[in-house]
């Protein structure tokens, strides 16, 4: 039998790749008929709202904290999966309330 080592390997999660995980959440954004996508941004209203990139194998994100000709911003940096699932269940979190037109 092999050592435990190879065993040990099969519930290593994979490799974090910060391109693909950009493109995946870019695709999956523009599944939110209320953001349009310009290049790494995404906006509401005409108004920035997002812009991703990528660096230091690292998914960088600026989510504006509410919508605004020059927004304050909160910096997420993704490392692996868990983070990028976490940041696209904020965006939307925050996409709703900033939707919502009931008074």
């Amino acid at each position: 039998m092999a050592g435990m080592s190879g065993e040990d390997d099969f519930f290593a999660p994979p490799a974090f790749k910060p391109e693909e995980a950009l493109l995946t959440l870019k695709r999956n954004l523009r599944d939110l008929r209320a953001l349009q996508n310009q290049g790494d941004s995404f906006t509401l209203r005409g108004q920035v709202l997002l812009e991703l990139s990528v660096a230091d194998g690292l998914l960088h994100a600026r989510l504006a904290k509410r919508p605004a000709q020059r927004p304050e911003w909160d910096l997420k940096l993704c490392k692996n999966s868990a983070d990028v699932r976490r940041l696209q269940d904020e965006i939307k979190r925050r996409l709703m309330l900033w939707t919502d037109e009931s008074p």
